[in-house]
């Protein structure tokens, strides 16, 4: 008896999974950051870095305004300096009236800066989507391009809204004005091990030893895993050999201004 001819093989293509929305990106990154870096590597255009950037804008504006409400610029400015001996010794030893018109300089100085952080932070993106995209493309053969990279940079700096929103509302909750650090404003990092004053530079370190930096580092190795062929191992020294980097030279200039 003749067996009946098998079907055809079907070779219809696999559909592509539908494309993820702003919001679907925003909160996969927290809680299933390949879906939100796959997505990326499929549809990145020029403006996909906007979306979580204003996220970091909101929330950068709305803890400046608590910081000026919570805390004050005269205090939150006089908290610093006093984290910085050599220049609060200098302003300290000026007759009254060049100490007062320093201090006024120094408070405006640090109201500006603080509002001003999302252009920092915009030029910090910047530089550091071409450096990583040098770096894997002809470091690791990555195939990636800088409008990728600087997505997927300015997503994996993400956490560090929820550090600033940890921050706005340990505020908003009674924390001392007087223990309160504009420059390193949660307790996350290893800088509780330190004295600003006696050990300077091992503070400034210990400021960037923080959980929500690893975080951000460890995101940063995983988004090059899945728009390129690298290994997570290769992705995770490269993202973190630039950051020890990083902390050598802040650790050389804080020990130059001591």
């Amino acid at each position: 008896m003749a067996t009946a001819p098998l079907p055809p093989a079907s070779h219809a293509p696999t559909p592509e999974p539908a494309p993820l929305s702003q919001g679907a990106r925003l909160v996969d990154t927290f809680i299933a950051p390949s879906k939100t870096f796959t997505d990326l590597a499929r549809r990145a255009r020029w403006w996909s870095w906007v979306t979580p950037f204003l996220l970091i804008v909101v929330m950068s504006t709305i803890y400046s305004y608590t910081v000026g409400q919570k805390v004050g610029w005269d205090r939150a400015t006089d908290n610093v300096l006093q984290t910085r001996p050599k220049q609060y010794d200098q302003i300290q030893s000026m007759n009254a009236a060049d100490r007062e018109r320093t201090m006024q300089m120094a408070v405006k100085q640090t109201m500006i800066g603080t509002y001003a952080f999302p252009v920092v932070d915009l030029i910090l993106l910047l530089i550091v989507a071409a450096v990583l995209l040098a770096t894997f493309k002809f470091g690791a053969n990555a195939n990636v391009s800088y409008k990728l990279v600087l997505a997927i940079v300015t997503y994996t700096s993400l956490p560090g809204v929820l550090k600033y929103l940890l921050a706005t509302v340990s505020l908003f909750a009674g924390i001392s004005p007087d223990a309160f650090n504009i420059q390193n404003p949660t307790a996350t990092n290893l800088s509780v091990l330190f004295n600003a004053t006696d050990h300077a530079v091992l503070y400034a370190m210990g400021t960037m030893i923080d959980i929500f930096a690893i975080w951000t580092l460890v995101l940063t190795a995983i988004a090059f895993t899945r728009v390129s062929k690298v290994k997570l191992g290769t992705a995770l020294a490269i993202v973190f050999g630039w950051y020890i980097a990083f902390m050598l030279v802040i650790a050389g200039l804080t020990s130059l201004a001591a």
